[in-house]
């Protein structure tokens, strides 16, 4: 089982150069350069220019490597995924996202600028639409060809565009960020949580992280360098769970065991599915390990 960690992955803005190098020795899993809201628009060209020159000269390690362009409907677009795509990142983050008819004009420009079939599509989901056709959307990475790698709440605009209210706990938005979480396991897309905005509120920051890990997401995009390291510990496996999972896939290849549906471990009755779960569990901490 092969997986990638994707625990923390943090937006930096395309226009601040010192940001984009600093951001090669932060220990976030992925790093998002932001070509859209982080810069105003008489500096779009300048950060489309860095981030460009900033993913072709490399340097950023084991750390995945998003490019966020412009909406599709903005002046900019065009530019920014021809900008992108000759950058070759590990993928391109386009916002607003809410038909699957986008996505096909979004493939459609790449196959024409003959970008490397190995860039992958993540789309923001951040409009109401979007949230309605979160399985449409999701199914997209099934068909020949296509480029989709997952989805990214968009939670600050979701609430702008309901009037939802940020409130402990999400509860207006948790059916919006399960049906999403639904539909990106069901073609088996990665999906992370949107990011928190009060940078004073550790603990609170700390709640939605472990809610963000129980509710299914695979990680958060993060808005400062001080979140990385408390979202990183949220959604890795903990010691006590890999030393289950261990023992569970242990107890299932034992040789009496072969072919029996259920074992026990520890005194507890343990199912086929809960070694599924166990080999997941112990992928993603070795996957964890490899980066380090």
């Amino acid at each position: 089982m092969t997986i990638r960690p994707r625990r923390s992955v943090l937006y930096m803005p395309g226009s601040n150069a010192r940001a984009l190098e600093k951001a090669k020795t932060l220990a976030a899993d992925g790093l998002i350069l932001d070509l859209e809201d982080a810069v105003a628009p008489d500096a779009k060209e300048t950060a489309r220019r860095q981030v460009a020159e900033a993913v072709k000269a490399g340097g950023f390690g084991k750390r995945e490597v998003f490019i966020r362009v412009n909406g599709i409907d903005t002046a900019w677009f065009s530019e920014d995924l021809e900008a992108a795509a000759s950058a070759a990142p590990d993928a391109i983050l386009v916002p607003k996202i809410s038909t699957p008819q986008q996505l096909d004009l979004i493939w459609q420009q790449l196959h024409e600028l003959k970008a490397d079939s190995r860039i992958r599509i993540w789309a923001m989901i951040e409009t109401p639409l979007a949230i309605f056709n979160a399985l449409a959307l999701a199914a997209q990475a099934k068909l020949p060809g296509a480029r989709l790698g997952g989805f990214v709440m968009g939670t600050n605009d979701l609430a702008k565009e309901t009037r939802a209210r940020f409130v402990p706990g999400r509860a207006p938005m948790l059916w919006w960020l399960t049906s999403c979480v639904l539909a990106a396991r069901t073609y088996g897309i990665d999906i992370l949580d949107g990011v928190y905005n009060n940078l004073g509120d550790a603990d609170g920051f700390a709640r939605e992280c472990a809610e963000g890990r129980d509710l299914g997401f695979d990680g958060k995009t993060l808005i400062h360098p001080n979140q990385i390291e408390p979202c990183n510990a949220a959604f890795s496996p903990s010691s006590d769970e890999v030393t289950l999972a261990r023992k569970i896939i242990a107890a299932f290849d034992q040789p009496e065991n072969k072919g029996k549906g259920v074992v026990q471990v520890d005194g507890r009755m343990v199912e086929l599915l809960h070694a599924e779960i166990a080999r997941r569990t112990v992928a993603v901490a070795d996957a964890i390990e490899a980066r380090v």
